[in-house]
C-alpha cells in the first residue's frame, strides 16, 4: 500500500515538473529578457574560454591577468537580472 502512494506522489512530480517545462517553452520573451539571456551567454562563453586559457596558461604575469578577466566576467554575470524562466 505504502508502495502505491509513494509511486503517486513520484508520478505527482514528475507531471508538475512537464508543466513547468512547457510553460517556459510557451511563455513569450520580452526584447530586454532575449538582450539579457543573450549577454548572460556570451559572458559565460567568454567566461569558459578564459578558464581554459588560464589552465594552459605557463607565465605568472599571463596567469594573473586571466585571473583578473575572471573576477571581471564574473562581476559582469552578477550584474546582470536573474533569467525569470530559469
Amino acid at each position: 500500500m505504502a508502495r502505491g502512494w509513494e509511486s503517486k506522489d513520484v508520478e505527482s512530480q514528475r507531471d508538475a515538473l512537464e508543466q513547468r517545462f512547457r510553460e517556459k517553452q510557451t511563455t513569450p520573451l520580452t526584447s530586454d529578457q532575449l538582450a539579457i539571456r543573450e549577454k548572460r551567454e556570451m559572458l559565460q562563453m567568454d567566461r569558459l574560454r578564459v578558464e581554459h586559457d588560464l589552465a594552459a596558461a605557463r607565465h605568472p604575469r599571463h596567469k594573473a591577468m586571466l585571473r583578473q578577466a575572471l573576477a571581471y566576467l564574473d562581476r559582469k554575470l552578477a550584474d546582470l537580472p536573474s533569467d525569470p524562466l530559469s
